[in-house]
């Protein structure tokens, strides 16, 4: 006749289950052992680079996404896929620091477009390739660990960018394709 478990030894296997799946939990924070999808250049700086002391005013964007690429149940009319969140919403006309953390799992860039009297971010024309047009850019940061222009914000890193800003309305967007139509996109308001 076997015995039945005790009591005590159900909860001591529960509660040593329970510490190795928190440990290794941790232990997978810690050391990122996954690499990230896409070309090398992006994965070569992990999340511990930063920006160098900002110029002007700082403006803290947050890149992110849900492991999902393309044109979800319509960014437009419904949930975002993909977001910008930014941090202060509204400035002081001038030298301006974006500073953009792609907490996401995809690369991703932050482009500032002018917004004309009357328009509204998120409803700009979406061309053939999934992208808009970025006439008018007031410039980007689309690089790891770096200042202004490259292939994109590697997941878990930091890009930066300081641009003058004339007093208006601006709509920043990631412009990779797809990621506009996903809801990648916010507004920065420059006051006088």
């Amino acid at each position: 006749m076997r015995r039945r478990p005790g009591v005590w030894q159900v909860v001591a296997v529960a509660a040593a289950a329970l510490a190795l799946g928190i440990a290794s939990t941790v232990l997978l924070a810690a050391t990122h052992p996954f690499p990230s999808l896409g070309p090398s250049s992006w994965r070569a700086h992990g999340g511990r680079c930063a920006p160098p002391a900002p110029a002007g005013r700082t403006v803290d964007v947050l890149a992110d996404d849900m492991g999902h690429m393309g044109p979800g149940p319509g960014a437009r009319h419904g949930m975002r896929m993909m977001n910008l969140t930014v941090h202060p919403a509204t400035v002081p006309a001038g030298k301006v620091t974006l500073r953009v953390f792609n907490a996401g799992r995809l690369a991703h860039e932050v482009v500032v477009l002018p917004l004309s009297a009357g328009q509204s971010a998120g409803n700009r024309a979406i061309g053939s390739d999934l992208r808009i047009a970025e006439t008018g850019s007031r410039g980007e940061a689309s690089r790891t660990c770096g200042a202004g222009t490259g292939d994109g914000i590697a997941p878990g890193t930091r890009g930066w960018t300081t641009l003058t800003l004339a007093p208006g309305r601006y709509e920043l967007v990631c412009n990779f394709p797809g990621h506009y139509a996903s809801g990648m996109y916010t507004e920065l308001d420059a006051t006088r």
